[in-house]
């Protein structure tokens, strides 16, 4: 009964440090871009009119 469970806390352990490393780089990815737009901005500033 106690092996059921230290695999299961494995498997779920598992689970938990692949999804935190996909988050990690999904939001790396998110804030690389979210800068590079900024920047295009910052760098056309003069051509924007409202």
């Amino acid at each position: 009964m106690s092996e059921r469970i230290y695999k299961t806390m494995k498997r779920t352990g598992g689970f938990s440090i692949a999804l935190g490393i996909v988050a990690v780089a999904a939001g790396l990815t998110i804030g690389i871009g979210s800068i590079l737009s900024g920047a295009a901005l910052l760098r056309r500033k003069s051509e924007i009119t409202f």
